[in-house]
């Protein structure tokens, strides 16, 4: 870059301006607003713009019209969804059975499991069909039977993977069931 005397630069990686007082060789001394001269190399500084041809630059090929008109159009508003959101379930199905049945009155253990297990594949099955990739099963603690024939339930599907849901929201009474869509069920 050319510098005369008397041109206005800016020190590359450092906060200091100045005037162009001395050029000897590639060496150039600056006089900075405080009054001390400092030698820099030339490829160490760039002429400073003026200010006329700094706003004559932003509103080179645009009127300001224009540009006014550009910031009133209401912009888009893009829809983000938290990481937890995406991983969460789909769907909830709550195998109590209180939640299955007004009255358990009359009902058997085995007329109770059957019907969780039945209402459990149903569900199961409808996901499937739904394309929906994630189910949980609310089943409660109790003695653990209803969890272990449910797993034994979804182990029958090779698209299936089913593991404990998320203890925070659940505690130790739910299974979170992934299904694969890439593969045919059984």
């Amino acid at each position: 870059m050319d510098f005369n005397i008397g041109d206005q630069v800016l020190v590359i990686d450092e906060d200091f301006s100045g005037v162009v007082k001395i050029i000897k060789d590639n060496v150039i001394t600056i006089e900075t607003s405080d009054g001390f001269l400092l030698d820099y190399q030339s490829r160490e500084l760039v002429k400073k713009k003026s200010d006329k041809s700094i706003k004559e630059g932003l509103f080179f090929n645009s009127s300001i019209n224009e540009i006014i008109s550009e910031k009133e159009q209401p912009k888009r508003k893009q829809q983000h969804t938290k990481a937890k959101e995406r991983y969460e379930p789909t769907m909830e199905v709550d195998l109590h059975i209180n939640q299955l049945v007004k009255s358990s009155k009359g009902m058997s253990n085995h007329d109770m499991l059957t019907l969780q297990l039945d209402t459990a594949r149903r569900q199961l099955e409808f996901a499937m069909a739904k394309r929906i990739q994630k189910i949980v099963f609310i089943h409660g603690v109790g003695e653990g039977v209803l969890k272990v024939e449910l797993e034994y339930l979804f182990a029958r599907y090779n698209n299936v993977k089913f593991y404990d849901a998320n203890y925070q929201k659940y505690g130790l009474g739910a299974t979170e069931v992934y299904i694969l869509q890439s593969v045919a069920p059984n």
